[in-house]
C-alpha cells in the first residue's frame, strides 16, 4: 500500500530531479523488503505459458507490456491535471508530511469483538456479512460462506512499521468459520495478504481472483486446484452461486513503480438465485458502473470503494460523491461504504469518507448501511445501522 500510495503521488510529479528522488526512495523501500521478508511478500508476477495466455487478453496492451484500463491514459491525464509545478506550494502543503488532518483515530474504534458465529452461520435465504474494517469482510450469501480481500496482518505492507492496523481483526485466523470462497480484488498490499493467503490455503475450497494473480497464491503454496481467474465479463460458479469479474479503473502491482500492472484488477459481482452483491475494489468512477448496474442490476448489496481518496487520484479512487453515484449506476438497493476505517492510505481525516458518504447519499437518496467492524449485518431483516461515529470526533479532538 505504500508503494501504492507512492505510486499515486508519482504519476502526478512531473519534474524529473524529483522523480528521482522518489525513486530513490522507493528503491530504499525495495532493498528492505529484500531484508525483512526475503521478497516473499512481493509474490510472482506471470511469467513463461502463464504470460502468454494473459497476453491474449482484450484488457493487455502487448506494446506497454501490462494490463490496463478502458481509459487507457488515466495517469497521463493525472500528470496534465496537476503537475507539481502548476501549484508548488499547495502540493507542499497538501501531503502526508505537512498534514494537520487526523488521519489515524486516537482511540479504539467501536467493534462488536467477536462477532455473532452461530447467527452469521444459520442458514439464510438471502444474505448476512461482517465488515472487519477496510475492504475485508465475510459473507454468507444464501449459504455460501465468502471472505473478501482477506487482510489479517498487523499492517498493509511487506513491513510492519509501514500502513499499520488501527487496531487488531474483530476475529483471528484461527477464529474464521469454515470459508468456501476467498474472493480478490487485486494485489495491492491492502487487499492481498501473504500471511492470510498462506493461513486459509489449506482450509478453503476456492480462490478466486483476477487474471494473473495466481502467480502470487501460487508462490505462496496454494494448489492449483484451488485457483480461479477470471478476465472482465468472464464467470465461475460455485456451489449455485456465479462469481462474475467486472471492470475496475485502477492498476496493480507490489513492486512499487517496477513491473506495474502485470496482474489485472477486477470488480466482482455475485450472484445467487434470490440475491446478489457488488463488491467495487479498488476503482475510479466511470462508466463502468452503469455498464455493470445495466448487465446485472437490480444488485441488492453494493460494497463500494469510498475511502483513501483524493481530487488528485480521483481516477483511481471514488470520490465519496462519485461513490454514492455508482450505487446509483449499479442500481444497487443499499450502498455499504467500503475501503475506511482500518488503514490510512490518504490525509483526509479518518472518518471524513463515512461522513461524506452520509451527506451524498441523503442527497441522492440513496439507503445506506454503516456497521461498525464485527456487527453482523442481515439483508433479510435489514438490520439498523447508527452514525456510531459521529460522537467519536468532538471526544478525538478534546
Amino acid at each position: 500500500v505504500f508503494f501504492q500510495s507512492l505510486s499515486h503521488r508519482l504519476t502526478l510529479f512531473s519534474h524529473p530531479m524529483k522523480i528521482l528522488r522518489k525513486i530513490s526512495v522507493c528503491a530504499l523501500v525495495i532493498a528492505m523488503i529484500h531484508s525483512f521478508s526475503g521478497c516473499s511478500q512481493l509474490g510472482e508476477n506471470p511469467s513463461g505459458d502463464h504470460l502468454d495466455e494473459l497476453r491474449k487478453s482484450p484488457n493487455y496492451s502487448t506494446a506497454n507490456e501490462r494490463f490496463i484500463n478502458p481509459r487507457e491514459n488515466i495517469f497521463e491525464e493525472m500528470r496534465k491535471r496537476d503537475s507539481f509545478w502548476k501549484n508548488p506550494m499547495k502540493r507542499f502543503s497538501n501531503n502526508m508530511l505537512f498534514n494537520p488532518n487526523q488521519t489515524v483515530p486516537e482511540i479504539v474504534l467501536p467493534e462488536i469483538r467477536p462477532p455473532d458465529l452461530k447467527e452469521f452461520l444459520k442458514p439464510t435465504g438471502s444474505i448476512k456479512f461482517v465488515w472487519f474494517g477496510h475492504s475485508t469482510f465475510l459473507i454468507n450469501i444464501q449459504n455460501t460462506i465468502i471472505l473478501v480481500d482477506p487482510v489479517f496482518s498487523p499492517s498493509a505492507s511487506p513491513v510492519k512499521f509501514i500502513v499499520p492496523r488501527f487496531q487488531p481483526p474483530v476475529l483471528e485466523l484461527n477464529e474464521l468459520p469454515k470459508i468456501d470462497v476467498v474472493l480478490i480484488s487485486h494485489d495491492h498490499y491492502d487487499h492481498l495478504d501473504m500471511n492470510t493467503v498462506q493461513y486459509l490455503r489449506d482450509k478453503v475450497s476456492k480462490f478466486i481472483v483476477p487474471l494473473g494473480v495466481t502467480s502470487h497464491l501460487k508462490s505462496w503454496g496454494v494448489s492449483e486446484e484451488k485457483m480461479i481467474e477470471l478476465d472482465w465479463w468472464k464467470s465461475t460458479s460455485f456451489d449455485q452461486v456465479t462469481f462474475t469479474s467486472t471492470p475496475a479503473q485502477h492498476f496493480s502491482g507490489r513492486h512499487g513503480l517496477f513491473n506495474t500492472s502485470q496482474t489485472l484488477w477486477s470488480s466482482w459481482v455475485v450472484q445467487s438465485a434470490d440475491v446478489s452483491f457488488y463488491f467495487s475494489g479498488d476503482s475510479g468512477y466511470d462508466v463502468h458502473y452503469k455498464q455493470i448496474g445495466d448487465k446485472f442490476g437490480p444488485i441488492d448489496l453494493v460494497f463500494m470503494d469510498s475511502g483513501q481518496y483524493n481530487v488528485r487520484w480521483r481516477e483511481v479512487h471514488n470520490l465519496p460523491e462519485e461513490a454514492v453515484q455508482a450505487s446509483i449506476d449499479l442500481k444497487g438497493r443499499y450502498l455499504v461504504p467500503v475501503g475506511w476505517g482500518m488503514f490510512n492510505l490518504a490525509i483526509h481525516n479518518w472518518y471524513d469518507p463515512i461522513q461524506e458518504s452520509v451527506k451524498f447519499s441523503k442527497i441522492h437518496g440513496v439507503k445506506l448501511m454503516t456497521p461498525k467492524l464485527g456487527q453482523l449485518i442481515s439483508l433479510e431483516e435489514q438490520t439498523i445501522t447508527t452514525d456510531w461515529w459521529s460522537n467519536l470526533i468532538g471526544e478525538i479532538r478534546k
